[in-house]
């Protein structure tokens, strides 16, 4: 069968309308509404729409509430996704600029329903923060998923690739209308309005002609509801795919190749949003191949898609440091550039500066350029946070790094001064029954999504939001139970896994421990390097004072508090300053005793959250309530074994006797090092598989 068949094929299966719903026990409705019937009668107060029309079918078929006025109102003052809800006399109204925006307000309305909040007049007005809500999804062609835990791509399953672009079979959304009209739906609930179908460790064969056909499905379905499609690109496409003998920006035959990529991708995708890139980081190739900076690289691209009104998304993770601190690479590479980049170009920019880690102080790349738009990426997918595994509600660190760069990087600054205003979410989603793997990681993309929204919102009141909508059934206390266990749960990990400064000591998996780790590779991918104990002390010396300096690239008002290790909180102690065993934290405790009470109280608290979960038996569905109780028992053997390796290991170094309050290791170093804890679930006798794919 020839490609454009099977697309054509698919194509018909996803044009279908309506919905169907699996069992509850699965978990793949997530957070959206149904399937009980609503009993509305809708007016809508414009020309129709595939959108406007998405905005009617959910109101006639979940809203309970009397009749509805849909209307669009153009107002100049206004974002086009913003709306308003007035409710009174027994009808309610939307009002909105854009027929999007109307979808919006109707997702919010179904919400409010949903958690009882609509019995009385309602007055609500609401614009997003950022103007641009990207899902990044890291899906390789092959149709696996990198740091993916959820099973396969949802977009992806190209057989014969990487040797050949042939026949093939498509993964995910585009198997059945259910799954197709929940991603749109579930984004759309959450009003994210962007998605990258692939990896940032892009195959040039993304821009092969029949891929972009592919991609162009994808964009017909996400259409109305609002969610534009986005590609990551690799630099040296034209090399591969155009066969020209150089990627070098400055090329004459290399602008004209992407000049006429780009027309080719616009005549397919008519609102395509724009290019994500990752260069010359952990491989990938860049302009610095060619002795171009950054800035050469991201405007070849940028110059190419401007006509059409896309923007290019420019990673700042640069994992080939040029400074023996890895954690100030991103300003060190941008900051020289800033106001060299044209004005569709977006510096892309972890929220922390090493990796995702489980707490990390904000990127100081934050808030140090003046004359180009950067937006911040964050992490759904648990990469460093247990994985699929454990619970790990990441509300709150998103909270805490919102907190921080409103503080001190001045955050609002470029949707104040007209700039691009974007932020990116690396998901969480694949083909498990549940989307996430874990159930109640899908408060994490329901989170983001909130949050994209509205960056000011608390990590509680999300959490409770979710668990209403999720979670109905349960009464007061139970509700009370479940959030009470997402909003404990990150700090649980961060306990068990990192405390008090620490980072990224883990083996090679990103999954158990390794503070041991010195194998002959990259010092800047080990442990040691990171944590540098030795009988003295332990800890990264980043101060101005007797070390690499990262205080001074922040704001004085933050980096001075770092600097001072009297004013240093305990939670980046370690990752600001090297101490010695015998230091006393803010805490009253010493370095030593405060790392052991960390680690004791990361696995008190796993088995804590084993305890509440198991507290909900016969209130949650069966399935639903075996599977979350599974991963617990992993999340508290996982525990075990980190508690017990780190403060072995560390003790290896300092020989300082364990506090009394310190439960004796069940382990012995030996065994943890050599230890086979990887991601696999805990396993009891006629114990089945868990994940079920959709």
């Amino acid at each position: 069968m020839k490609i454009t068949a099977v697309i054509t094929t698919i194509v018909c299966c996803l044009a279908v309308s309506g919905y169907v719903y699996a069992y509850a026990g699965d978990g793949s409705n997530l957070w959206l509404p149904g399937p009980e019937k609503g009993n509305a009668s809708v007016l809508l107060s414009a020309k129709s729409t595939p959108t406007t029309d998405i905005a009617v079918r959910e109101l006639s078929d979940y809203w309970n509430g009397g009749k509805v006025l849909l209307e669009i109102k153009k107002d100049k003052e206004s974002k086009r996704d913003s709306y308003r809800i007035n409710k009174s006399d027994g009808t309610t109204t939307i009002t909105a600029p854009s027929d999007i925006g109307l979808l919006y307000g109707t997702y919010r309305l179904l919400q409010m329903q949903q958690m009882g909040r609509t019995s009385g007049d309602i007055a609500i007005s609401e614009s997003p923060f950022h103007d641009i809500r990207l899902l990044n999804h890291w899906d390789n062609l092959d149709g696996n998923s990198e740091r993916g835990y959820a099973g396969r791509s949802i977009f992806w399953n190209v057989r014969g690739f990487p040797d050949a672009i042939g026949e093939n079979d498509m993964a995910g959304i585009a198997n059945s209308p259910l799954n197709s009209e929940k991603y749109a739906r579930a984004n759309a609930s959450l009003g994210i309005n962007g998605t990258v179908l692939n990896n940032v460790n892009a195959s040039p064969k993304m821009l092969c002609t029949e891929v972009l056909e592919m991609a162009a499905k994808y964009a017909d379905v996400l259409r109305p509801y609002g969610i534009r499609v986005y590609l990551a690109v690799n630099f040296s496409s034209p090399v591969v795919v155009g066969g020209l003998k150089t990627a070098d920006p400055m090329d004459k035959e290399v602008q004209k190749w992407w000049k006429a990529k780009a027309r080719e991708i616009y005549d397919l995708i008519p609102d395509f949003g724009g290019f994500l890139v990752k260069a010359n980081s952990e491989g990938q190739p860049g302009p610095m191949d060619y002795g171009r900076t950054h800035a050469d690289g991201a405007n070849l691209l940028a110059g190419a898609i401007r006509p059409y009104g896309g923007i290019v998304m420019w990673r700042a993770f640069i994992n080939n440091p040029t400074d023996p601190d890895r954690a100030k690479q991103a300003r060190i590479e941008f900051e020289h550039l800033d106001g060299q980049f044209l004005d569709n170009v977006i510096i892309q920019v972890k929220n922390g500066p090493i990796d995702f880690q489980p707490r990390e102080p904000f990127n100081a790349l934050f808030g140090a350029l003046n004359h180009t738009a950067e937006m911040p990426e964050l992490q759904i997918t648990q990469e460093y946070l247990g994985q699929a595994n454990h619970l790990a509600y990441l509300g709150t660190m998103w909270e805490e790094f919102f907190d921080e760069v409103r503080q001190y990087a001045d955050y609002t600054r470029h949707q104040l001064s007209g700039r691009y205003n974007a932020i990116a979410g690396v998901a969480n989603t694949g083909t498990d029954a549940d989307w996430t793997g874990h159930p109640l990681a899908q408060s994490n993309w329901y989170a983001y999504g909130r949050l994209a929204w509205n960056p000011n919102l608390d990590a509680e009141t999300i959490a409770d939001e979710w668990t209403s909508l999720t979670f109905p059934e349960l009464n007061e206390s139970q509700h009370s139970t479940l959030v009470s266990m997402l909003m404990r749960s990150r700090e649980a990990v961060v306990d068990y896994e990192m405390p008090i400064g620490l980072t990224h000591q883990f083996g090679d998996s990103h999954y158990a421990p390794g503070p041991w780790d010195n194998r002959p590779i990259r010092r800047d991918w080990l442990p040691v390097f990171y944590n540098q104990a030795d009988a003295d002390g332990i800890g990264f010396d980043r101060t101005k004072a007797t070390g690499t300096d990262n205080t001074s690239q922040y704001h004085p008002d933050f980096g001075n508090v770092m600097e001072d290790i009297s004013s240093c909180p305990d939670k980046y102690l370690l990752w600001f300053h090297h101490v010695s065993w015998s230091h006393r934290c803010q805490s009253g405790r010493t370095v030593w005793e405060e790392l052991c009470y960390h680690y004791q109280n990361g696995l008190n608290e796993a088995r804590d959250l084993q305890r509440q979960w198991n507290s909900l038996e016969g209130a949650v569905d069966t399935d639903i309530f075996h599977d979350v109780k599974i991963r617990l028992m992993t999340q508290t053997r996982d525990a075990q074994w980190w508690k017990d390796g780190s403060v072995l290991y560390f003790q290896s170094l300092n020989g300082m006797p364990f506090p009394d309050f310190l439960e004796p290791p069940v382990h012995t170093l030996e065994e943890c090092k050599n230890s086979n804890l990887n991601v696999g679930l805990y396993r009891s006798p006629g114990h089945e598989e868990l994940n079920r794919v959709r």
